[in-house]
């Protein structure tokens, strides 16, 4: 219980509040137990999976359905279920770790996973009633059974709320007709389970229905063919037509119209395990990169050597650790929260939909930066490869196709973008982050002459740690001035939401870098950090760069005349260096570890 004591950072509470490096959580705190969860997951992969990617590029979805079974058989599929429910009941970090895992190989395989596991399973272990968690769950987990999801519609895509199927009550009040048809479902060929939504008369917000699925017995539903996709090709994909589909009443999940507060904190897990889901995919793609560059000779020597090909890797392996440092802290963050409410005597069901809850701002965060990194970090093995990289013969163009479904599905990452700070200006306006407060003394200290003191700097990571205190600044600037001028006319001005949620990504995932860092250079030693040091200080550098871009588009947009001014003149001051680091040698030291070790090796 220990780590319940220490003080619990509300979500996007870091934005206004120090965190201390000791407080955050990183993989090198993984237990034995995790340890052991993280190396049976690879070798599972690397067994099943790895030796396998021709055929799953060739749409074998057998092969899909029967790693996904031997999946379930090692309990890979329950270890986020109760284990009253055969499932494993493991934390938080474990189920980020063995989708972390489960998913680099390919996206196939990441899909139908993240498709069972998340929103074909957990919306019964949150919502579903006793008798519903005994009957579905235990086949849910063990992989007797596979779950699908059916929200999307033609019509119904970001906008969840307003899908046209139906559902009607029979005379007789013993279940309901649904009617209706759904896209892009995952699992659809396979799947034994459907989470359903459906619109009952003309009720306000949908409802969520749990419906067996049986071949033998459709029950009124039709599949269409498997979808021709740009990228995860064994991932079975389907329309699902509902034709009258009869459905107990026992069956609805949750209470009417809860359909749509279901699917939003659905998503919300399903953010947050995206991003820990392109995650193993970057450490393939580099290790792969990293492995051909080695090998590969061009004017008698290995093109390893060459500036622009470390540039690529280091920043390839930066990004990674970058994702591998937030997923990781909102991870047992959330975790912690989840189990601060069960001491308080919430059950199990609310207290995992709180915990979640309080941290959809990092889950929206995370799902956006990290889908971003993988499609760049497979766009650059594809160049260290060269023309056989464009090569199906070769994992890079695979892994290019299936970063791309990473930035659409779990809401897209323009709609995560406006949604971080949408919920941050909402939790502010509740009370539950001060933002007003930072905001007014930001606008204060725009009035001040600035100090001319030099700071001691002299402690690893003072001035970063400095800096990201003023970045801070930077987002409340201009945020607090939007709100102002705006208001509740904010969520209109989509440019300037995108911009400053980009503010805010880059704040978050470079802080948590640089105090996974400050943790493990205290207790490891700063010589056996090196490496880690250069990327933390490198990722700082690139998001103040991406701040500076972003804040003064953002600034531009609405502010004039003297305002503008002073605010431009804020930004620079708030994103100055004391001492600038020497890019090129950081990105030269990180390549030269990563090219001496043969990959990507900062996760061990």
């Amino acid at each position: 219980m220990e780590t319940i004591k220490k003080e619990l950072t509300r979500g996007g509470q870091f934005l206004v509040k120090e965190t201390k490096a000791e407080d955050i959580f990183t993989m090198e705190d993984f237990s034995e137990e995790q340890r052991m969860m993280q190396e049976s997951v690879k070798e599972f992969i690397d067994r099943e999976v790895w030796p396998n990617k021709e055929k799953f590029e060739k749409k074998d979805y057998a092969l899909t359905e029967e790693v996904m079974r031997k999946a379930g058989e090692l309990g890979f599929l329950g270890i986020a279920v109760p284990e009253e429910y055969e499932g494993m009941g493991m934390g938080f970090v474990s189920t980020m770790l063995t989708c972390d895992y489960i998913s680099g190989a390919t996206g196939s395989i990441a899909t139908a996973f993240g498709a069972h596991t998340g929103i074909g399973t957990m919306p019964i272990v949150l919502y579903g009633t006793e008798e519903q968690k005994k009957k579905y769950l235990p086949k849910l987990a063990t992989g007797e059974w596979f779950g699908a999801y059916c929200l999307t519609e033609p019509g119904a895509g970001s906008d969840a709320n307003s899908g046209k199927t139906k559902a009607i009550l029979s005379e007789d009040g013993t279940h309901y007709a649904i009617s209706g048809q759904k896209m892009w479902i995952s699992n659809a060929g396979f799947c034994n389970l459907m989470i359903v939504f459906a619109r009952i008369e003309d009720d306000k917000n949908i409802t969520g229905f749990i419906v067996e699925y049986d071949s033998n017995n459709p029950n009124g539903i039709t599949l269409g063919e498997e979808e021709h996709k740009l990228g995860i090709h064994s991932s079975s994909t389907r329309q699902v037509f509902f034709n009258e589909t009869k459905v107990p009443v026992e069956n609805m999940l949750s209470e009417r119209q809860g359909g749509f507060k279901i699917a939003m904190n659905a998503l919300n897990v399903g953010r947050i395990k995206l991003a820990a889901a392109c995650l193993d995919a970057q450490r393939r793609v580099i290790n792969e990169a990293t492995k051909y560059a080695n090998e590969r000779i061009q004017f008698k020597t290995p093109i390893i050597n060459f500036g622009a090909i470390k540039a690529k890797i280091a920043e390839m392996a930066t990004n990674c650790y970058a994702g591998e440092s937030g997923c990781y802290r909102a991870a047992k963050d959330i975790e912690d929260r989840i189990a601060m409410r069960m001491a308080d005597g919430n059950s199990h069901q609310e207290a995992e939909l709180k915990g979640v809850e309080e941290y959809a701002i990092e889950c929206s965060i995370l799902k956006v930066a990290v889908s971003e990194d993988i499609q760049n970090c497979s766009d650059e093995g594809i160049q260290i490869f060269g023309g056989m990289g464009f090569s199906a013969d070769t994992p890079m163009e695979s892994a290019w196709r299936d970063a791309r479904i990473s930035r659409i599905y779990e809401g897209t990452n323009e709609i995560n973008r406006m949604l971080a700070v949408g919920m941050l200006v909402k939790k502010a306006m509740r009370g539950h982050v001060d933002l007003l407060g930072p905001a007014m003394k930001v606008a204060d200290e725009l009035m001040s002459i600035p100090s001319f003191d030099t700071p001691d700097h002299s402690e690893l990571f003072a001035e970063e740690k400095e800096l990201i205190g003023k970045l801070k600044k930077v987002f409340l600037m201009v945020a607090g001035s939007a709100v102002q001028k705006f208001g509740p006319d904010l969520e209109k001005h989509q440019q300037l939401l995108m911009a400053a949620s980009d503010i805010l990504i880059k704040i978050y995932m470079a802080e948590s870098t640089v105090l996974r860092t400050e943790k493990n250079a205290k207790r490891f030693g700063e010589e056996a950090q090196a490496t880690q040091i250069a990327m933390a200080k490198l990722y700082l550098y690139n998001a103040v760069d991406t701040i500076i871009t972003k804040a003064k588009e953002g600034i531009v947009s609405f502010a004039e005349g003297d305002e503008q001014r002073m605010m431009l003149m804020g930004l620079k001051r708030f994103t100055k260096y004391q001492n600038i680091p020497n890019i090129v040698a950081l990105r030269t030291q990180i390549a030269n570890s990563i090219a001496a070790e043969n990959g990507y090796h900062f996760d061990a």
